[in-house]
Protein backbone atom coordinates (compact mmCIF):
# COMPACT_ATOMS: atom_id res chain seq x y z
CA UNK A 1 0.00 0.00 0.00
CA UNK A 2 1.43 3.36 -0.52
CA UNK A 3 0.85 6.39 1.40
CA UNK A 4 1.47 9.68 1.48
CA UNK A 5 1.19 12.42 4.16
CA UNK A 6 -0.33 15.48 3.25
CA UNK A 7 -3.03 17.68 3.96
CA UNK A 8 -6.46 18.82 2.75
CA UNK A 9 -6.70 22.01 -0.06
CA UNK A 10 -10.24 22.18 -1.13
CA UNK A 11 -13.20 20.58 -0.85
CA UNK A 12 -16.51 20.24 -3.34
CA UNK A 13 -19.26 18.18 -2.29
CA UNK A 14 -22.79 17.67 -4.14
CA UNK A 15 -25.00 14.94 -2.31
CA UNK A 16 -22.75 11.70 -1.68
CA UNK A 17 -19.96 13.07 -3.67
CA UNK A 18 -17.09 14.94 -2.90
CA UNK A 19 -13.77 15.38 -4.71
CA UNK A 20 -10.86 16.58 -1.91
CA UNK A 21 -7.62 17.92 -3.31
CA UNK A 22 -4.96 17.24 -1.34
CA UNK A 23 -1.62 18.40 -1.20
CA UNK A 24 1.80 16.00 -0.38
CA UNK A 25 5.14 18.42 -0.81
CA UNK A 26 4.71 20.52 -3.80
CA UNK A 27 2.43 18.18 -5.39
CA UNK A 28 -1.29 18.21 -5.18
CA UNK A 29 -3.81 14.61 -5.74
CA UNK A 30 -7.77 14.37 -5.98
CA UNK A 31 -9.56 11.18 -4.20
CA UNK A 32 -13.38 11.27 -5.26
CA UNK A 33 -15.79 9.66 -1.98
CA UNK A 34 -18.67 8.44 -1.86
CA UNK A 35 -20.82 8.02 1.05
CA UNK A 36 -23.37 9.23 3.10
CA UNK A 37 -23.88 13.23 3.52
CA UNK A 38 -22.64 13.27 7.32
CA UNK A 39 -19.92 10.74 6.39
CA UNK A 40 -18.41 13.30 4.04
CA UNK A 41 -18.39 16.46 7.22
CA UNK A 42 -15.79 14.87 8.53
CA UNK A 43 -13.46 16.14 5.89
CA UNK A 44 -12.26 19.67 6.23
CA UNK A 45 -10.12 22.44 4.52
CA UNK A 46 -5.98 22.58 6.14
CA UNK A 47 -6.69 19.13 8.10
CA UNK A 48 -3.64 16.84 7.79
CA UNK A 49 -4.82 13.68 6.25
CA UNK A 50 -2.74 10.33 4.81
CA UNK A 51 -3.87 9.37 1.46
CA UNK A 52 -3.21 5.28 0.75
CA UNK A 53 -3.65 3.97 -2.56
CA UNK A 54 -2.75 0.36 -3.96
CA UNK A 55 0.24 -0.62 -5.77
CA UNK A 56 -2.02 -2.62 -7.91
CA UNK A 57 -3.97 0.90 -9.29
CA UNK A 58 -0.30 2.21 -10.10
CA UNK A 59 -0.28 2.81 -13.68
CA UNK A 60 3.13 3.68 -15.62
CA UNK A 61 4.02 5.77 -18.12
CA UNK A 62 7.09 6.27 -20.01
CA UNK A 63 7.37 9.54 -22.37
CA UNK A 64 3.79 10.80 -21.64
CA UNK A 65 2.28 13.76 -23.51
CA UNK A 66 -0.40 15.50 -23.85
CA UNK A 67 -3.55 15.66 -21.98
CA UNK A 68 -5.04 12.84 -20.05
CA UNK A 69 -8.28 12.87 -17.42
CA UNK A 70 -6.09 11.19 -14.92
CA UNK A 71 -5.35 14.23 -12.34
CA UNK A 72 -2.99 11.75 -9.99
CA UNK A 73 0.09 12.11 -11.80
CA UNK A 74 3.62 11.08 -10.11
CA UNK A 75 6.86 11.83 -11.84
CA UNK A 76 9.27 9.46 -10.42
CA UNK A 77 12.68 7.49 -10.93
CA UNK A 78 13.03 4.31 -10.94
CA UNK A 79 15.28 2.20 -8.24
CA UNK A 80 14.23 -1.06 -8.36
CA UNK A 81 12.29 -3.63 -10.67
CA UNK A 82 11.36 -7.29 -9.24
CA UNK A 83 10.33 -9.13 -12.23
CA UNK A 84 8.34 -12.72 -11.51
CA UNK A 85 6.25 -15.14 -14.02
CA UNK A 86 3.46 -12.81 -14.37
CA UNK A 87 3.68 -9.78 -12.62
CA UNK A 88 6.95 -6.93 -11.89
CA UNK A 89 6.87 -4.71 -8.61
CA UNK A 90 7.86 -1.46 -9.77
CA UNK A 91 10.15 0.56 -6.67
CA UNK A 92 10.42 4.22 -7.48
CA UNK A 93 11.07 8.08 -5.73
CA UNK A 94 8.96 10.83 -6.13
CA UNK A 95 10.82 13.68 -4.86
CA UNK A 96 12.32 11.22 -1.69
CA UNK A 97 9.11 9.67 -1.72
CA UNK A 98 8.73 6.12 -2.17
CA UNK A 99 5.74 5.04 -4.51
CA UNK A 100 5.71 0.96 -5.55
CA UNK A 101 3.19 -0.40 -8.63
CA UNK A 102 2.49 -3.83 -9.79
CA UNK A 103 2.19 -3.97 -13.11
CA UNK A 104 2.17 -6.89 -15.52
CA UNK A 105 5.51 -8.66 -16.27
CA UNK A 106 4.51 -8.48 -19.73
CA UNK A 107 4.35 -4.63 -20.25
CA UNK A 108 7.11 -3.89 -17.99
CA UNK A 109 8.76 -5.63 -20.72
CA UNK A 110 7.40 -3.79 -23.60
CA UNK A 111 7.51 -0.37 -21.73
CA UNK A 112 11.42 -1.49 -21.61
CA UNK A 113 11.66 -0.42 -17.64
CA UNK A 114 15.05 -0.19 -16.20
CA UNK A 115 16.41 1.43 -12.74
CA UNK A 116 16.91 5.01 -13.32
CA UNK A 117 13.79 5.76 -15.97
CA UNK A 118 12.09 8.47 -15.66
CA UNK A 119 8.77 7.69 -15.31
CA UNK A 120 5.23 8.50 -14.13
CA UNK A 121 2.59 7.21 -11.62
CA UNK A 122 -0.88 7.04 -12.73
CA UNK A 123 -3.66 6.90 -10.29
CA UNK A 124 -8.01 7.60 -10.94
CA UNK A 125 -9.04 9.68 -8.23
CA UNK A 126 -11.50 7.30 -7.06
CA UNK A 127 -9.01 4.69 -6.33
CA UNK A 128 -7.64 7.15 -3.79
CA UNK A 129 -8.07 7.07 -0.54
CA UNK A 130 -7.85 9.21 2.86
CA UNK A 131 -7.28 8.50 6.32
CA UNK A 132 -6.99 11.64 8.93
CA UNK A 133 -4.07 11.59 10.06
CA UNK A 134 -3.22 10.35 13.91
CA UNK A 135 -1.66 14.21 14.92
CA UNK A 136 -5.24 15.39 14.10
CA UNK A 137 -6.37 13.32 16.98
CA UNK A 138 -8.76 10.94 14.57
CA UNK A 139 -7.58 7.88 13.57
Amino acid sequence: MNKFSGQILAIEAYGSVAIIDVAVGAHRFTATLMGAADQLDIWKSGQPVCLLFKETEVALAKNLSGQISLRNRMPSIITALEHGQLLTRVAMQMDGLPLFSVITTRSARNLQLAVGDQVEGLVKSNEMSLLADAQDGAV
